[in-house]
């Protein structure tokens, strides 16, 4: 390409705030003459590559504003460790298409059993997917909606949180909740059904939830909402934490406290 040529591909890169575009446009110039590629296939393979980079870069953001304790991808998930668990499942709620339809996911079992890291990778396929995430535990949670409450802002902060596709509610139960603070979850709940998607983590199954929320009708009203639209994964057996060690149980995997 000429000169003249080459700055105005610079200032119409500039001007549209693609600057890949003139990197594209020089660097695939010479293999469109060489392959015989027409102006629409040449003008079609500058512009997919400035797509494919803003995506990227997109996903990127979301991925870093989500509020991740760390990186884990559904494909690293040990399913080894969860013979039961359908892979085909996960790799249809990688898919996000259960946020477009504003459904939920829950996950039920004992500690150590990759709960959070599926809840993870199902946030990092939505983020790539285009989709806004936000991850907190329970208990934060709670702390961001008493904040909001206290500052007379509560109706703004959960209008604010349903303009995010998904919301990650990781560790409920562990920690039980007052009766203010059951009646926060709630709304938070109530506000996202049929709205918007929550994808929540739970060491205690269903029948334990009135114990962490001070209020069985509440918790009943609670998961009614959660699971109406919702795909809802037990995941059993031992801490995959604990797999080197001695240790052959926790004291979470006994008994009722059993998730499942």
């Amino acid at each position: 390409m000429s000169t003249d040529t080459n700055k105005q591909i610079e200032y119409y890169a500039n001007a549209l705030k693609a600057p890949r575009i003139r990197d594209s446009a020089a660097r695939l110039a010479e293999q469109a003459r060489d392959a015989g590629w027409t102006h629409e296939e040449y003008l079609a393979a500058v512009l997919s590559r400035e797509v494919s980079s803003r995506e990227s870069s997109g996903a990127e953001t979301r991925i870093r504003a989500a509020g991740f304790p760390a990186r884990k991808a559904i494909e690293e998930f040990n399913f080894d460790h969860q013979p039961a668990l359908k892979r085909d499942t996960l790799a249809h709620l990688g898919t996000a298409q259960f946020i477009s339809k504003a459904q939920n996911v829950v996950l039920l079992g004992p500690p150590g059993t990759g709960k959070t890291h599926l809840s993870i990778g199902l946030g990092i396929a939505a983020a790539h997917h285009g989709h806004r995430v936000l991850f907190a535990t329970a208990v934060e949670w709670v702390t961001r909606l008493q904040t909001a409450h206290q500052h007379g802002r509560l109706a703004a902060e959960l209008a604010k949180l349903r303009r995010y596709g998904l919301l990650i509610v990781d560790e409920v139960g562990y920690i039980p909740f007052e009766q203010d603070a059951a009646n926060l979850f709630f709304q938070l709940v109530s506000s996202r059904y049929e709205h918007a998607s929550l994808v929540l983590t739970s060491n205690l199954p269903f029948s334990r939830w009135g114990d962490v929320f001070s209020d069985h009708v509440v918790a009943a009203a609670m998961i009614d909402r959660i699971v109406h639209h919702a795909d809802v994964l037990t995941l059993k057996g031992n801490s995959y934490r604990l797999r080197n060690t001695e240790i052959d149980t926790l004291p979470s995997m006994r008994g009722d406290n059993q998730a499942d």
